[in-house]
């Protein structure tokens, strides 16, 4: 018989319950134990859900109070040494401390986990770092899950994934001189795991969806040998990409099942099973964790029977990866269009897509019946609806030509014409787009969308805004100034909402990292942009002041890659369409006057495929559409663009192939090591590095961003470098946010004076 599990949960939950808990806790408007109590009842109730839906195997261990990462290293007694924490008495106010920093320490750096839009707390490893051992959350959840009946499967990090996801801070010369160190914590853990009565361990690496070199290979068969006898069952799970050439590795470790993402890479499947070992479980991800569209049912049931005519009760039916990834409930969409929301699966009804399969497969077809017409209606209307399809966008597609993509000159004449448009002083400043969006706002753009706020008034209400936020910037001295985006409610949303082909949820909320949750949007036909969507915006917003304002967009990669994006066509020909409707918007606003637009593309790298030899197919259609948005303007016009939370410096060719003007990238949680691949490669336009992360509410030294700005200046000309925060500016207060400006510009007029001084002084000489 087979059975079913999924990898994770949504934490998060339906209404963001924990979001609002975490912020209060953070306000000091909750305690502790209040805030314990909301994070067992959404444990209690997604578990009831699994349950419910005919699960048998409950996971618990995917719940984090910020990052799974984070909370990991909290298990092992693992957080940098540099916070000074009793491992074994850590309180969720030092937890927290790690990941958003206090006045001594900053947070620690934050990056994206594989090619998703989630962000891990990445691990500092030193020769100090210790494992052995911390907080006994997971026991207590574990109990608690007991407690209530379930047959629970604990779900933890692997060893070798969490020590090759880390940093080397100091003392080591490879991350893993670590692994004797971390083996046994893991050993330790796993055997009280084992104590408490649990039969299987889903134990995540991940890593083996990327290339490996022999080392990190060896390391995970030192490491699982000598995990076998400490441990419960092991289940070995991927996810993200085909395992491939590390099969035989994998084939060789010691555990009791493997779990493959199918649904990424169902290629895999058959040449796995020729040499699959006998009583491993194959735990088989047929249910996209990605996306959020209907399965096909009867599709995945046919690619299954065979499976299960092979191993029999060694068939686990389950999700690609965890759910984390989707919205909790589509049940709470009372507001959706019936027809498309009739093609969507949630967290949720994926876990009845789930139970179905296994009942099918185990003679209880009849009983899941309704499950596999209801899917194979949903895909027949979907295929056949008009709203599909759009031919002005298909002719379009088919005259864009190679010139499209192209500027009229090169950088190096493009620059001498924009200094002079712009006369902008050495190190001029500017932020990244978004300022403080204050409950206020929120209220407003609310009341709007229910129609209680007429429009005058809502124009008024963000107009009153725009003025405040360009008023303020000049009080500060800020060189390019932006509008800051009080009527965006997100920066994938905002757009979405005014183009064709896309659909919107009211409660589609996925977590980006700790309290942050996002709501994308779904592409489900081909993308066309009806009319301008900031062009009235931006011209108000320039109208109250002399000095350059920039026009503000959200680049096309990231628009596809923050949207559940069809799966119908090929990823490239929707990027393209969406970058053809952002063109005609950067034109627009050129011809109203606004001389510098900022294109945001921070999931540029999120979307760079986990395979070394996938990358160039994607680079090249990913660079082509940013190019095509961005190259029907004047030379003296100047594009920004802005990237963050990533590594670059392996696509630097490809960055610089974008063109943009200026690019600003994150970089002041790695201290600066982000730009020094940029120097190495001698990226050839305009950069700004972040000074100060506005992801903590802690407020940054004039001093530290001195430092920060002479290490930038140790790789990059002084008339290339531009001086900014490392992120739009949205989640922070008012308070907090003038604060770091006020410091941020004092930097750079001391750097400029500093640096105007010792040339008048060459001069003099």
């Amino acid at each position: 018989m087979a059975s079913a599990h999924i990898l994770g949960f949504p934490r998060i939950g339906a209404q963001r319950e924990l979001k609002f808990a975490q912020e209060a806790f953070w306000r000091n408007e909750l305690s502790e134990d209040a805030l314990r109590d909301i994070g067992g009842e959404l444990r209690a109730r997604h578990w009831a859900v699994q349950k419910q839906a005919g699960l048998d195997l409950i996971s618990v261990g995917d719940f984090a109070w910020y990052d799974q990462v984070l909370t990991t290293l909290a298990l092992l007694g693992a957080l940098p040494t540099r916070f000074g924490f009793d491992a074994r008495e850590l309180s969720l106010s030092d937890y927290f401390c790690a990941a958003r920093g206090n006045s001594a320490q900053v947070a620690m750096e934050m990056t994206k986990w594989f090619d998703t839009n989630y962000h891990y707390l990445v691990p500092e490893w030193t020769a100090d770092t210790q494992f052995d051992g911390g907080v006994d959350w997971l026991f207590d959840e574990l109990m608690q899950a007991q407690a209530l009946g379930h047959n629970a499967k604990v779900t933890l990090i692997g060893p070798v994934t969490l020590l090759y996801l880390g940093k080397i801070k100091n003392g080591l010369g490879h991350k893993l001189e670590l692994l004797h160190k971390i083996v046994p914590g893991y050993q330790q853990l796993l055997a009280r795991v084992k104590a408490a009565g649990v039969e299987w361990v889903q134990i995540d690496e991940p890593i083996l969806s990327l290339d490996l070199d022999t080392q990190w290979q060896n390391a995970l068969q030192v490491a699982y040998v000598a995990l076998e006898k400490h441990a419960p069952k092991l289940l070995l799970t991927s996810y993200f990409e085909s395992i491939g050439d590390h099969t035989d590795i994998v084939h060789r470790l010691p555990v009791a099942g493997v779990h493959l993402d199918l649904a990424r890479a169902p290629q895999q499947l058959t040449p796995l099973l020729a040499n699959w070992p006998q009583g491993r479980v194959l735990s088989a991800g047929v249910i996209d964790g990605r996306n959020i569209w209907r399965a096909d049912l009867s599709a995945l049931l046919k690619q299954l029977q065979p499976v299960q005519q092979a191993l029999g009760d060694q068939l686990w039916i389950a999700s690609s990866c965890s759910l984390l990834h989707v919205p909790v409930d589509l049940a709470t969409e009372t507001g959706l269009d019936a027809e498309l929301k009739s093609w969507l699966a949630f967290a949720t009804q994926k876990l009845d897509e789930i139970h179905a399969l296994k009942q099918a497969l185990n003679g209880q077809a009849a009983s899941v019946l309704p499950h596999f017409n209801a899917a194979q209606i949903a895909r027949h209307t979907r295929a056949s609806s008009t709203r599909i399809h759009n031919p002005l966008v298909q002719q379009r597609l088919a005259s864009t030509t190679a010139a499209d993509a192209e500027r009229k000159s090169v950088f190096n004449e493009r620059i001498g014409k924009q200094q002079a448009r712009f006369q902008l002083p050495l190190f001029p400043t500017t932020t990244i787009g978004s300022f403080p969006q204050t409950k206020a706002i929120r209220q407003a753009r609310a009341s709007y969308k229910r129609g209680d706020l007429n429009h005058l008034d809502y124009l008024e209400a963000m107009r009153a805004e725009i003025r405040l936020v360009v008023e303020k910037q000049e009080q500060l001295g800020i060189d390019v100034l932006v509008h800051g985006e009080p009527e965006r409610n997100d920066m994938v949303e905002y757009f979405g909402e005014q183009l064709w082909g896309y659909g919107f949820t009211q409660n589609g909320w996925v977590q980006s990292y700790g309290s942050r949750c996002v709501k994308p949007p779904f592409i489900y036909g081909d993308v066309y942009r009806p009319e301008a969507m900031t062009v009235a915006w931006s011209i108000y917003a320039q109208s109250l002041t002399d000095k350059p304002m920039k026009g503000m967009l959200t680049g096309p990669v990231t628009m596809l890659q923050w949207s559940f994006v069809r799966d119908d066509q090929p990823r490239a020909t929707t990027a393209l369409q969406i970058a053809l409707a952002l063109r005609d918007e950067v034109t627009d606003l050129e011809k109203t006057g606004i001389g510098m637009i900022q294109i945001d593309e921070p999931a540029f790298r999120e979307g760079l495929p986990l395979r070394s030899a996938d990358w160039p197919a994607y680079l090249d259609w990913a660079v082509r559409a940013f190019k095509v948005c961005a190259s029907g303007v004047a030379d003296d016009t100047q594009i920004h663009t802005h990237m963050c939370y990533s590594e670059f410096n392996d696509i630097l060719p490809w960055i610089a192939a974008m063109d943009a003007d200026v690019i600003t990238i994150e970089t002041s949680r790695s201290d600066m090591e982000l730009l020094e691949g940029f120097g190495d490669f001698a990226y050839p336009n305009d950069i700004g590095p972040g000074v100060y992360d506005i992801h903590s509410p802690r407020v940054a030294k004039v001093t530290e961003m001195q430092r920060l700005l002479q290490k930038a200046r140790s790789v990059l000309p002084d008339r290339r470098l531009w001086v900014n925060p490392d992120c739009g500016l949205k989640t922070r207060d008012w308070p907090e946010t003038i604060a770091a400006l006020e410091n941020m510009v004092q930097a750079a007029r001391l750097l400029r004076a500093s640096v105007e001084e010792h040339e008048e002084h060459l001069d003099c000489c």
